[in-house]
Order: structure tokens, then sequence, then C-alpha cells
């Protein structure tokens, strides 16, 4: 089934407009979804919005917008106003500036869009998609839609080009507001840990190789629901703090992988004290949450 447009826009790159046509990159429509319903009938049950002063039902054209400016104060905006203060819609993606595609944090990105040319659109489309490519760069800009503004980032792909929506400074929360111990790591734990990150490096990234197992746990349980069968529950595993020696847990994730395992010299070994002698685990449990004993 072809993919279906969700607007036509246009990108404007210098005095050159490329005419676009905007695709939603991900599928809303794939999420599960429960309905609620009055338990003993099993009818769907209707939202209400109730008046907490009055505790009667208000229909929906009884209804204002207000915000709160003070405690239980509020100034309340017609429909009109609140109209007049949204962004007027101008179809059109106007790029203010080029950036190199590492300088955006993905801490940013929002929503995607699949951008393909519209009519008329096909060569100056291949030609930002082809200078993008070629200069290592993104292009960033501004999109009014649905009464907002957005900050886009126009990134080429192998096949044409992806329009990042991003989120403004004011969205994102600093790392700085995080308590971060600053802690001190030995050379011999950071070589074990680079050797792990080698060994389990890859040149890309296949999303196909991940598979969402809760959908698909949710989905084999309605299908017994429907069929009229019993959904049993798994039982949750164990909880509690596991005491773990960090070389001892890099060792163990290296040599779990057998033949194809990062070697560590001897010299490194040497060098470092024993890791605490760990208790025998059960032959299934990864080695890296093995318990280990305190000394005394």
């Amino acid at each position: 089934m072809a993919a279906r447009s969700i607007a036509s826009l246009t990108v404007s790159f210098g005095l050159v407009s490329i005419p676009v046509k905007l695709y939603s990159a991900t599928e809303a429509s794939r999420a599960i979804s429960f309905n609620l319903l009055h338990k003993t009938c099993g009818s769907r049950l209707k939202q209400q919005y109730l008046c907490i002063k009055e505790e009667v039902p208000v229909p929906r054209e009884d209804m204002a917008k207000g915000y709160e400016f003070a405690k239980d104060q509020y100034v309340v905006f017609s429909p009109e106003e609140l109209k007049a203060m949204e962004e007027a819609g101008t179809h059109m993606a106007e790029i203010t500036e080029f950036v190199p595609i590492e300088a955006v944090d993905p801490v940013y990105f929002d929503k995607a869009y699949y951008l393909a040319p519209d009519k008329g659109g096909a060569k100056p489309f291949a030609l930002l998609a082809s200078a993008l490519r070629e200069s290592k760069r993104c292009a960033l800009g501004r999109w009014a839609a649905r009464g907002k503004e957005y900050i886009v980032m126009i990134r080429p792909v192998e096949d044409g080009l992806v329009m990042q929506q991003l989120l403004y400074a004011g969205e994102v929360r600093s790392m700085k507001e995080l308590e971060i111990p600053k802690t001190d790591v030995k050379d011999a734990e950071l070589k074990l840990a680079k050797q792990l990150i080698e060994q389990q490096a890859s040149d890309t990234f296949d999303p196909s190789v991940y598979k969402d197992t809760v959908r698909e746990r949710i989905e084999a349980a309605v299908q017994k629901k429907v069929e009229g069968q019993e959904v049993t529950l798994a039982e949750a595993p164990e909880g509690g703090a596991q005491v773990i020696d960090l070389m001892e847990a890099l060792r163990a994730s290296l040599e779990k992988k057998g033949p194809q395992r990062a070697k560590v010299s001897e010299p490194d070994l040497a060098a470092r004290k024993p890791p605490k002698r760990a208790q025998a685990a059960e032959p299934a449990a990864a080695p890296a949450s093995r318990k280990v004993k305190k000394k005394a």
C-alpha cells in the first residue's frame, strides 16, 4: 500500500523553492490501546467533565479556556482570542542555517517526517539532498503549522530527506539539574570496558533485529481472551540488591562470548588486584548478576 502524504509545503533554500510532500515517518496506529469499560456490564464508558464547585457535569458548549496566573485565579480567553494568538500556517519551511549533523544533540529530536518531491520539485530536491550529504551538514529552519511555529532540521538519508521537528531549548531539561558524583575510573577497568564495547560493536544500526516483545505478548494474550482462554501471569523475577565486583563483572562479560571474545593480556590482569571471590551461580544466570560474598 502506497504511503499517503499528510500535507504539502515548500522548502525555501536561499532563493530556491522546493515543493515537497510531507509524510509521517511513524505509525501511531501501531500502538495497542485498551478502552475503559463498565466492569459489571462491559459497556464503554463516556468521559464527563465535572465542575468542582457545583459538582455537576458541564456540557462542552458551556466550557471555556483559562490561564491560571495565581492560585485558583484565572483569566478566560474566548475562542476568537485564542485563534488570534495562534501562528498562521504558511505551508513554508524556511531554512535559516546549515550546521554539522552531529552538532544537534538527539535529545532535541521530536517528531520525524519524510519529505518527497512534489510536482516540479524533483531537481531542486535532489540538489539539496546531495549538497547536504556531501557537506555532512543538515539544514535548520522554521515551520508554522497547526497554530504553532516549530524548529525543524532537514537531514539527508540514503533515499531522500527527513524533516525532524525539534524541541525548543526551554523544553529540554539541563543535565546540570542532576546530581552525578565525580568518580575516578581505573585504567584496567576502562580497558576491559572498551574491549567489551569493541566485542559487541556494529558498524550499522538495524532496527529489524529488535523485536517488541511486550507488544507480541499483549497480542497473544488478547487472542487467548478472544478465544475464551485464561491468561496466566508470569512470575515476577526476584528483586534485591546485587553486590558486584566491577572487574569480575567486566571479565565475565568478555568470557561469556566464547571463542570470539576479546582477550585480555596477562600484564593487564597481573597489574590489577585479584577480584573478590564470587558465589557459585546457576548455569542459566548471567555472570554480571552473580552475588559476591562480602569480606568480614
